[in-house]
């Protein structure tokens, strides 16, 4: 503890006696300065006994006393010590009352107590406080990187924090969610807090954050979030929660297990990394059609995920490659490959909660994943999608709902927003990875087109293929056809238009798409030449009437 008032009180050589302010003697002291200045106020900081001996002011004037009382409790000045003896055989009564007036501790100095042995006080004092904290501090390191080195981890680790403390500390994973807690009620409590975890995780690292306690809550705590990575890119987070701010000796603490964490972390990474590596060899080896000689390099890491049905996920960021690279540069956490990095955190971590093999391999810009069919990281990746869509659709209500183009600006979505595109094969064993591969990229290459954050196979090859169509190209293509025709239409000499569509859509039947147009089947005909004569191309031709149906069908919206 740092000095305090009380402890100077009580301290036998220095003799004070406490005139006012009597409720506030364990107020800390920062320092004890002594100033004859009228105004003193410029040079304090706050925190200070101030000792004087009134050389230069009239302690027996009330008025005065009143007005250098008051600046002297504004400026953070916690007690005033009074020399008798030197200008005054006593402490003047209007100095008192008004210090009594202010709630201003007033000591009494005797003619025999000097000035300076108050101030050595108060510096062995703080001095003595210092050395406690940091002894504290580094007999904490040492509890805590024995429980780092145990066989519990950072689970230990935790454990001795929240004890050293006297409160409760947690890890948080990539994803935000708890991965451990102490004491065990401390996990309902951590898991409160995952989305701050997540808003912080989101920051460039190192990054803290403090989240008050609740003023309505008479139980509350104030927790305090930290960061851990050793780039910029953040792999987890450490919360503590304790009943006050925390000490010099808790700071300490803190620090430490931020760095065994960190370093545990890391060394995880480097263990995942290469993981990664072995995983992409198999890769290369079940797409190159060689799933025995795979199934041997995965061994017992990634032998099981071979052995039972699997999909395949293609991601890349939403923003194309080269808009990427041309693009300005941003913020750690916004680019296309955090978005991808997140993304294999939130799989990686679901997979590893359920003890689930998943191959998670990095390729250039974008991201293969070799999942269980039905396991938890294919549930992960559609509450990613969904997540991703439900930021889309915000974001577009806001746009909608602006009234002015500057409101409409501001409301739209950041272009580097951390989206995803996502394509799912269907369900395939380690003899078709190739197959299924093509699949997931064929699922990328729609959900792209379509704007979706998630497309599987099935629907490719379910679903129809007019989607299909929805691409500026496809209808540059479609308006070019029509021009010549729609450039007749415009000279009101025919509905040249209408009758290919109603013919098209009737397979060339005369009688029937003569009647949908209310025309004779010989004026039907006469315009079916016309087409023919304008376009240069032979309504027999099946190809023919392919394009011009797709072309219709790609301008009708």
């Amino acid at each position: 503890m740092p000095p305090t008032l009380a402890s100077l009180v009580h301290h036998s050589a220095l003799k004070l006696a406490v005139l006012a302010g009597e409720d506030r003697l364990d107020t800390p002291v920062r320092w004890a300065h002594v100033s004859e200045l009228v105004d003193p106020v410029p040079w304090m900081d706050g925190g200070e006994l101030l000792l004087i001996t009134a050389m230069k002011i009239d302690a027996e004037d009330p008025e005065a006393m009143r007005g250098y009382v008051r600046r002297l409790v504004r400026a953070g000045v916690v007690g005033l010590g009074f020399a008798v003896g030197v200008n005054y055989e006593q402490v003047p009564r209007a100095l008192v009352e008004a210090a009594r007036a202010e709630g201003l501790p007033l000591l009494e100095v005797p003619r025999r107590t000097p000035f300076l042995a108050i101030t050595k006080a108060v510096s062995a004092a703080i001095a003595a406080d210092q050395y406690r904290a940091v002894t504290a501090g580094f007999e904490a390191q040492r509890e805590l990187t024995r429980a780092a080195l145990g066989a519990d981890g950072p689970a230990a680790l935790l454990a001795r924090l929240a004890a050293h403390l006297g409160g409760w500390a947690a890890l948080y994973d990539a994803s935000g969610a708890v991965v451990a807690a102490a004491p065990e009620w401390a996990e309902r409590r951590a898991a409160r807090l995952s989305a701050d975890a997540r808003r912080l995780r989101e920051r460039p690292a190192p990054a803290s954050a403090v989240v008050g306690a609740d003023p309505d809550d008479e139980g509350a705590d104030r927790v305090e979030l930290q960061s851990l990575g050793t780039g910029r890119r953040t792999r987890a987070v450490l919360a503590v929660g304790t009943d006050a701010p925390l000490g010099t000796a808790d700071r300490y603490a803190v620090h430490s297990a931020i760095a065994l964490l960190t370093l545990t972390t890391e060394r995880s990474r480097a263990l995942r990394d290469a993981e990664q590596r072995l995983g992409a060899a198999v890769l290369r080896m079940l797409l190159a059609g060689e799933p025995d000689h795979a199934r041997t390099v995965a061994g017992e890491l990634y032998g099981g995920l071979l052995d039972a049905p699997f999909r395949v996920l293609v991601a890349e960021a939403a923003t194309a490659p080269g808009e990427a690279e041309a693009a300005e540069p941003r913020d750690a956490g916004t680019g296309p490959h955090d978005a991808l990095g997140g993304l294999a955190d939130a799989l990686e971590t679901a997979a590893s909660r359920v003890a689930e093999p998943v191959l998670v391999v990095p390729d250039g810009g974008r991201l293969i994943v070799l999942a269980p069919d039905g396991g938890a990281a294919i549930a992960a990746c559609a509450e990613h999608a969904r997540a991703i869509e439900a930021r889309r659709s915000a974001a577009k209500s806001r746009t909608t709902a602006a009234r002015t183009p500057r409101d409409r600006t501001a409301a739209a979505p950041d272009d580097g927003s951390p989206d995803v595109v996502l394509g799912l094969s269907a369900p395939n064993v380690a003899v078709a990875a190739a197959t299924a591969f093509h699949q997931a990229e064929q699922a990328l290459s729609v959900a792209r087109r379509r704007g979706r954050a998630l497309v599987e196979h099935e629907e490719v090859a379910a679903g129809s293929v007019l989607p299909l169509l929805a691409d500026e190209a496809v209808r540059a293509f479609a308006d070019g056809m029509l021009r010549a025709l729609r450039d007749h239409d415009a000279t009101g000499r025919g509905d040249l238009v209408a009758s290919l569509r109603a013919w098209l859509s009737r397979h060339g039947q005369w009688d029937a798409a003569a009647a949908d147009l209310g025309v004779h089947r010989h004026t039907l005909r006469y315009r079916m030449r016309r087409v023919e004569e304008i376009l240069g191309r032979s309504l027999d031709d099946p190809d023919v009437r392919m394009e011009l149906w797709l072309a219709l069908k790609a301008t009708s919206k």
